[in-house]
């Protein structure tokens, strides 16, 4: 059964068509950065918690207090997710 998300962290596709299976890191992602405490408890009991650190890991982009959360909450150093060396690689514009 799929978890019952809020609708407002999915604005932009219709959440009764997506495939909770087939894009776990999409709709993991969208919880970790926007979803509420009930959505978080709703993927933690879908997915668990070793997919979720899977996905989090893999991630492309995180704003800095997402990957701060998913750190401190799986004791993981920031400097593991994808998403922080992919961050380290995008070059700076110059600070006129």
């Amino acid at each position: 059964m799929k978890p019952c998300l809020t609708k407002e962290i999915f604005w932009d596709i219709d959440i009764r068509t997506l495939d909770f299976d087939a894009y776990p890191r999409f709709v993991i992602a969208r919880v970790l950065m926007r979803g509420t405490v009930r959505d978080w408890n709703a993927i933690k009991v879908y997915y668990g918690l070793e997919t979720i650190k899977r996905e989090a890991l893999a991630a492309r982009y995180f704003d800095a207090k997402t990957l701060s959360f998913c750190s401190v909450y799986f004791n993981i150093p920031k400097t593991e997710f994808r998403c922080f060396t992919g961050r380290q690689l995008t070059r700076k514009h110059w600070n006129y």
